[in-house]
């Protein structure tokens, strides 16, 4: 067993186990993820129990956990460790030599709410999932818990809530008990922003749990005192692999995998990893989810009108009448009602985050707007815009390529101007293009004032018309696609953009694109908001991040890596053409 650290997305070095495998050559790799609370020394035992001789295992102290830094049981948020465990996912390919695909995660509790959130907003194309006992609802016992501690954390700031679970609820195994009682390294609080976050991350991963398509095994134990039943059930029920088993294990508690009969388990995840490995990676093609998947069943229903008199008709109605007047104090509103809530108008708006409106009270409307949840995620979109944009201009840059930059559907090209003032890397020249006359004339407006007109340049152009974009002079090294393909629910209209941007670049070029797999106010967007198009009903229908990263792979590009906002809503990726 080889100790030693990766450093992760932010430069902290995380501190993790590897076993090589016993036979010599490894067949993949096995990435083990602890409870919460717990480390990795806690799992070691399965790098042997399991029996698997030719895989080789890793093992990790999570942020703030076991010999890994950082304030005891803290992250800055549960999105930063999912995002780190992304980091170490790929540390284990780059440093083992395995592809995606030789991967299988066996997770436990806290650490299988992390690996299945993972899978989800990331889309890894990874061999097997094993999921015991995940922690999507923990029990706290005490009424009104969750509330308190949501409601004090908004007066107070982040503070700690200790565990109380004693060993001898977690397993029946003597021997664990007392090891669990002994160990050092265990950390009974946890940060109670972790904690909201865990059960926010959770009920989302749950409910859409059709866009998961891995290989994946679900471990439930039968006496459990820690974390509910039901929420496993239901994420096994929606779940959207081809390949998935559910074991009920009677009397287990909580640490399915150190409890005293756990062969029983084990024997399950053995089998499942070493059929899986058996047969050639699934892989699910989902690039005709706009005609037949969930996310277009949810869309059409979101399409279908309400009785104008039922409870939710009225409820709608009523909520589209606040919006009117509301439109007449808030200026952001009235934007939204203007040039469609979808607009260029709307998103520049947003991104200046500036409230603004009639009197004290309509800016404080315009302020309740602007920190919509959807909103704040867009401004953490363009964060990351701007992150990627200068990582990828100093990439180009590193391997003698020109620089030069094409946006297809800029609006009035803010947050690509705001990146590259903000980049130590400036690009030789920056097309920016936009189907809508007002957004040309915004953001050449935008140009001129900024003094960039000898840089940069807007055209009007159709962001679906392939033949127009491969034709594109001179050909972009990094072309950036920002809040369009997420407009638009048909998958020809995408195949078509990216097709044409593949013609117009050369291998080694970037593109930057973005994706949208959830949004927790569809309804209130469909039923209340207008779009661009017309006024007519502002009707998303989402795509999962697989669905999106196999429309940019059919097109020619590999991705390389990834954003995601805390809440799970909006993606920023990078990749490379190829």
């Amino acid at each position: 067993m080889i100790e030693t650290e990766f450093l992760s997305h932010d430069g902290t070095p995380l501190f993790y186990r590897h076993w090589p495998a016993r036979s010599g050559v490894a067949r993949g790799a096995i990435i083990l993820l602890h409870r919460g609370h717990e480390h990795s020394g806690r799992v070691a035992h399965l790098a042997e129990e399991l029996g698997l001789d030719d895989f080789a295992f890793y093992a990790w102290d999570a942020r703030g956990h076991g010999r890994s830094p950082g304030e005891r049981g803290h992250s800055p948020s549960f999105a930063h460790s999912v995002r780190d465990l992304d980091y170490f996912v790929r540390h284990v390919c780059e440093s083992g030599g395995f592809a995606m695909d030789q991967i299988a995660v066996v997770a436990q509790s806290v650490g299988a709410v992390l690996a299945t959130t993972w899978v989800h907003d990331y889309a890894p194309p990874i061999r097997a999932l094993v999921l015991a006992s995940p922690a999507f609802d923990v029990k706290l016992y005490v009424p009104f818990a969750k509330e308190g501690i949501a409601l004090w954390q908004k007066l107070k700031g982040t503070f700690f809530v200790n565990s109380y679970v004693k060993a001898r609820f977690l397993t029946h195994d003597p021997e664990r008990i007392a090891s669990f009682q002994a160990d050092p390294l265990i950390t009974r609080p946890i940060a109670s922003n972790i904690l909201l976050e865990l059960y926010e991350a959770a009920a989302r991963v749950v409910a859409d749990a059709r866009a998961i398509t891995v290989p994946t095994q679900l471990l439930i134990s039968g006496s459990d005192f820690v974390v509910r039943h039901a929420p496993q059930h239901r994420f096994f029920e929606n779940l959207g692999s081809t390949i998935k088993e559910r074991h009920v294990l009677p009397g287990f508690y909580h640490d399915t995998l150190g409890e005293r009969d756990r062969a029983l388990a084990l024997n399950k995840v053995r089998a499942f990893i070493e059929a899986r490995f058996a047969a050639p990676p699934i892989i699910v093609d989902v690039t005709g989810a706009h005609l037949n998947g969930h996310t277009r069943d949810e869309a059409d229903r979101l399409a279908t009108p309400l009785p104008p008199l039922s409870l939710r008709g009225l409820y709608w109605a009523m909520t589209r009448a606040s919006i009117r007047i509301g439109g007449l104090f808030s200026k952001g509103i009235a934007t939204g009602i203007r040039t469609g809530f979808d607009s260029g108008s709307t998103l520049d708006y947003v991104y200046e985050d500036k409230a603004r409106g009639l009197g004290p009270g309509g800016r404080l409307i315009d302020r309740q707007f602007l920190d919509a949840i959807g909103w704040r995620g867009i401004r953490q979109r363009k964060v990351h815009l701007e992150e990627l944009i200068g990582k990828a201009l100093v990439r180009l840059k590193a391997e003698g390529k020109p620089l030069r930059v094409l946006d297809i559907a800029a609006g009035h090209g803010r947050y690509v101007l705001d990146a590259v003032a903000k980049a130590r890397t400036k690009p030789e020249s920056i097309r920016l293009q936009d189907y809508s006359p007002v957004n040309v004339e915004k953001g050449t407006a935008l140009i001129v004032e900024r003094g960039l007109i000898y840089v940069a340049s807007f055209h009007k152009a159709d962001a679906f018309d392939a033949d127009g974009l491969a034709a594109t002079t001179p050909a972009p090294t990094l072309a950036v696609v920002s809040g369009l393909y997420e407009l638009f629910p048909d998958n020809d209209l995408i195949v078509a953009s990216l097709g044409g941007l593949a013609r117009a670049m050369q291998p080694g070029s970037l593109l930057i694109y973005t994706g949208q797999p959830w949004h927790p106010q569809l309804e209130m967007i469909a039923r209340a908001l207008t779009s661009h198009r017309g006024g007519a009903a502002w009707i998303m229908r989402r795509r999962s991040q697989q669905e999106m990263d196999q429309l940019v792979a059919a097109a020619g590009f590999r991705k390389i890596e990834q954003r995601i906002d805390p809440w799970g809503i909006f993606t920023v990726s990078l990749a490379e053409r190829v």
